[in-house]
């Protein structure tokens, strides 16, 4: 599993036997089943993921106590809380798989002795997670004023594969609707 990184890494630069080893070192690979908790919030986030199969969804419970997903992360993506995470803020958001996933997972320590090992990974994962970030910003932004309908026209178009693999009610919440309402909107479009 942990050839999946090292293919996303030598996709950007070249690494030796002996820096693939290092780096396979520091990440311990997870299997990860639908709706089992990476992270489950009340606390500071320190780990990293970096997902090689599947969908992981962030989410939290609004003040009404009903569950919101603000975002998914699939496969060559790195996830955490950022704030959290950089910070070291308290956070009740959680990491959980939208579906069967595998992952890779590093502590916050054990990732600043790898950037002793291999400087250039920290270059690699602040471009990614800075990528990643502006890329939510910009996807979140494209829903801003959209009717539910198009809403979920343009989630099926920016998403179509993780469309497939994740369960209608976590597109309902992170589109902000029922999930009855995106059953009529989906039997509406077919």
């Amino acid at each position: 599993m942990s050839c999946c990184l090292t293919s996303y890494v030598e996709a950007l630069r070249v690494i030796s036997a002996q820096e693939k080893a290092v780096l396979e070192s520091y990440f311990q690979p997870m299997k990860m089943a639908e709706g089992e908790e990476l992270f489950e919030g009340g606390k500071t986030c320190d780990l990293l993921f970096f997902i090689c199969k599947g969908v992981l969804k962030i989410h939290s419970a609004n003040e009404r106590g009903v569950d919101v997903i603000h975002y998914f992360y699939k496969e060559d993506q790195f996830c955490t809380i950022l704030d959290s995470f950089g910070e070291g803020r308290f956070t009740e958001v959680k990491i959980q798989a939208a579906c069967d996933a595998e992952v890779l997972q590093i502590s916050k320590r054990k990732l600043y002795s790898m950037y002793e090992r291999l400087p250039f990974m920290k270059d690699i994962i602040d471009k990614a997670m800075q990528q990643g970030l502006m890329e939510k910003v910009r996807l979140r932004n494209s829903y801003l004023g959209q009717e539910a309908g198009d809403q979920y026209k343009l989630f099926v178009a920016q998403w179509p594969d993780i469309t497939l693999r994740v369960s209608v009610k976590d597109i309902a919440s992170f589109l902000g609707i029922t999930p009855q309402s995106l059953s009529r909107i989906r039997k509406l479009g077919k």
